[in-house]
């Protein structure tokens, strides 16, 4: 059993369960000393800067967060949502919970990826809102989180598969080209990827993201299923979200294919 403090999007149990992690306990804690940024550059421009904390600069600085009791075998999943080692690094604070201090692990931005330019998203910005009322942190807190500037929406075109023949691709013969990952019916390879993107070659390679990316909606309750995605029952939001990153993955992949949902 593993103490975990999160402060971003991990605020929101939904959240922390759509990337395989089960908590056994959560409470409130405070990290003192600390603030919390979005300095944090995403793989993908639309989703703007993610949750970080650095050392504070005033002595009132504090990140509000939940610090979670987690089986052991929840490290590995929670290492590999948060691309530790290549965007974020983990490390060991101590919170105060309940008037009691605790150590637990979390996470902090790597020096490559930080951009002090960067704002939230709206999106991320509202899995963080939600899960900081749900956990009915400090009142001020949340009104400060609903207040940060985010991140100007970008308008995408609706993706279109490009002419011509082109394989297709199924669950199995998707892993067998690790190389390539799949997202709501087109396939692309990354082999050619920008640097950056290194570690998405290894968590996306050979596997469809499609329902990944559904449930980091901010309206996922993490009901989602493959079968929504097989039998089109998506609504305009989640297409919305999806073609967001058809149109993102077009331009950092290269498109090789259609993908099948069928068995």
């Amino acid at each position: 059993m593993f103490r975990y403090f999160g402060f971003g999007s991990n605020l929101n149990i939904t959240s922390l369960r759509a990337k395989g992690v089960q908590p056994v306990s959560a409470r409130r804690g405070t990290l003192h000393g600390w603030r919390l940024r979005f300095n944090v550059q995403h793989f993908f421009r639309h989703e703007g800067g993610v949750g970080n904390i650095e050392p504070g600069t005033q002595p009132d600085h504090q990140v509000l967060g939940i610090v979670y009791e987690c089986p052991d075998e929840s490290l590995a999943a929670l290492d590999a949502t948060e691309a530790y080692g290549h965007g974020y690094d983990r490390i060991e604070v101590t919170v105060e919970v309940d008037g009691e201090l605790v150590t637990a692990l979390t996470y902090v931005g790597m020096p490559g990826f930080i951009n002090d330019n960067c704002l939230p998203c709206q999106r991320y910005l509202n899995i963080l809102v939600a899960g900081a009322r749900e956990a009915t942190l400090d009142s001020d807190y949340i009104r400060k989180l609903q207040a940060h500037p985010v991140l100007a929406s970008r308008h995408y075109p609706l993706f279109k598969h490009p002419a011509g023949e082109f394989p297709r691709f199924n669950a199995q013969t998707l892993a067998e080209n690790p190389h390539c990952t799949a997202l709501h019916g087109a396939v692309f390879d990354m082999s050619a990827a920008r640097p950056m993107h290194d570690y998405l070659k290894g968590f996306f390679g050979g596997r469809d993201m499609t329902l990944f990316h559904i449930k980091r909606l901010d309206s996922s309750d993490g009901s989602e299923s493959l079968d929504d995605i097989r039998y089109s029952r998506l609504n305009p939001a989640q297409l919305e979200y999806l073609n967001a990153y058809l149109n993102e993955y077009a331009r950092e992949y290269r498109y090789v294919g259609r993908f099948s949902y069928e068995n």
